[in-house]
């Protein structure tokens, strides 16, 4: 990866951290992965290699635990690198074929990253979490999956409103 490409992997994650402990500080029931969005934005835009990717969902991973205001932030560390590796083979897959390509990769990645996170969330921690809900599974499953979904639906908008205007500045670069 070149350097221009690290700068812009680590800008792109810096503004998805920045507004996702923003957001956390908000302390409204949904707070948005918005590292997800950038960077799958950041996979979409430099094509890295699939190590590199998955060095960026690890650094991702880091980053959201961290900063995140979640049941098990550990959890990060797993679901962050399989959802930039859902990025990286789904946007490889599609990206010829429809001008949507950065809004489906992005609400793919998304939804593998947060139910990956709710399903090791559950394993690592099932039992205490599931105490606030009187042990019923359902209740926890009605819950969480509309957060992930609106979060998804949400990222993939973010994302393909920035990506024409960032894949503009980056093609300046090479003129």
């Amino acid at each position: 990866m070149k350097s221009k490409d690290i700068a812009i992997v680590g800008i792109l994650l810096a503004v998805g951290a920045i507004l996702r402990y923003f957001l956390a500080m908000l302390h409204t029931p949904l707070t948005p992965n918005m590292i997800i969005a950038f960077y799958c934005l950041a996979i979409i835009l430099i094509r890295p290699k699939i190590y590199e990717a998955l060095g960026i969902g690890i650094v991702a991973g880091i980053l959201s635990m961290l900063i995140s205001s979640s049941m098990f932030p550990p959890a990060n560390l797993i679901s962050e690198p399989i959802g930039a590796l859902v990025c990286f083979g789904l946007y490889a897959a599609i990206r010829t074929r429809t001008n949507l390509a950065p809004s489906i990769t992005t609400f793919v990645s998304t939804l593998a990253s947060g139910f990956s996170f709710a399903g090791i969330a559950i394993i690592a921690i099932g039992a205490t979490y599931l105490a606030k809900y009187n042990g019923d599974f359902m209740a926890f499953v009605a819950v969480f999956v509309p957060i992930v979904v609106i979060t998804a639906v949400f990222n993939a908008i973010i994302v393909q409103l920035l990506y024409i205007p960032s894949s503009r500045v980056l093609l300046r670069g090479q003129e």
